[in-house]
């Protein structure tokens, strides 16, 4: 993904790249979206996350596959009992999942990778070049900080069928934002879901009371180093969450823990896994 800047273009976070290589590493990615930089910024940092294994206890690959899989499962869960047939994954950088669930669900899904104007290009590129864009699964510009012009939100969410359920998915962004930017996406994509007959909103969370101790501080601190940016976390605990999500304009919001979901419980006990949840929030 681009990283985050209001008003601006944004440039592509060198995580957008390394994700996007893990995601093929671990065999759940198209080969087009493995990309030369992804594959030598993977392996430029795969001493740093070994020794967080070693030295910590902490498994970083099981932290990322547990929040990727793990939104996966709740969404898949949504679009087969039918509460969903449309997603907006907002800030998708070059992750697997829109080419993915396209070609598992086909004709019942419409797909909208979203992201920043060079992340969005690049993207676009990459699937247009391995013939994997359709007028289902498209790639488009937004700038979730936007107010108002055509990258914004509520432009975006104009172009989609209102009496079909739609999702918005965040994984790997909130992050980046200080809590009162967050607080306003998420009233955003509270109002934009209100609109449709369903809307449900997944995000990977961290919560403070699980991600204490020097590995995680560490792995922060080096993380904000390679973003070139200050990450956040903005909830102590699930009820916390629960009642922020609802007063930014939600019905309700669950939480769900790695052990809970069916996609993750084969790595749910690995330390790592069990430091991310999945927050489901509906409109």
């Amino acid at each position: 993904m681009d990283k985050p800047v209001e008003g601006g273009t944004g440039r592509i976070s060198p995580t957008a790249y390394a994700t996007g290589y893990f995601w093929y590493k671990q065999g759940m990615s198209h080969p087009a979206l493995a990309t030369a930089q992804g594959r030598r910024l993977h392996y430029a940092f795969r001493p740093f996350i070994a020794g967080t294994r070693i030295f910590g206890g902490l498994s970083m690959d099981a932290l990322l596959l547990a929040r990727h899989r793990g939104i996966d499962g709740v969404l898949s869960r949504a679009i087969e009992e039918g509460r969903v047939g449309q997603v907006v994954e907002v800030a998708a950088g070059l992750s697997p999942r829109g080419w993915d669930f396209m070609r598992r669900y086909e004709r019942r899904l419409t797909y909208l990778e979203t992201d920043l104007p060079a992340m969005a290009a690049t993207k676009r590129q990459l699937l247009e070049g391995a013939g994997l864009l359709s007028a289902r699964h498209r790639v488009v510009e937004l700038d979730v900080l936007a107010a108002d012009g055509p990258r914004a939100l509520e432009a975006v969410m104009e172009t989609l069928d209102p009496k079909v359920g739609t999702a918005i998915i965040t994984e790997g962004l909130m992050n980046y934002f200080a809590p009162e930017v967050a607080r306003d996406v998420w009233r955003r994509f509270a109002r934009a879901l209100a609109r449709f007959p369903q809307g449900i909103y997944l995000s990977d969370l961290y919560l403070d009371n699980r991600n204490n101790g020097a590995v995680v501080g560490a792995f922060g601190k080096l993380m904000q180093a390679f973003v070139r940016g200050r990450m956040h976390t903005h909830f102590n605990c699930e009820a916390q969450a629960n009642q922020r999500l609802r007063d930014c304009g939600f019905r309700e919001a669950i939480v769900h823990q790695a052990r809970g979901i069916p996609a993750v419980r084969d790595i749910a006990h690995i330390s790592g896994a069990d430091r991310v949840s999945v927050l489901e929030a509906r409109a």
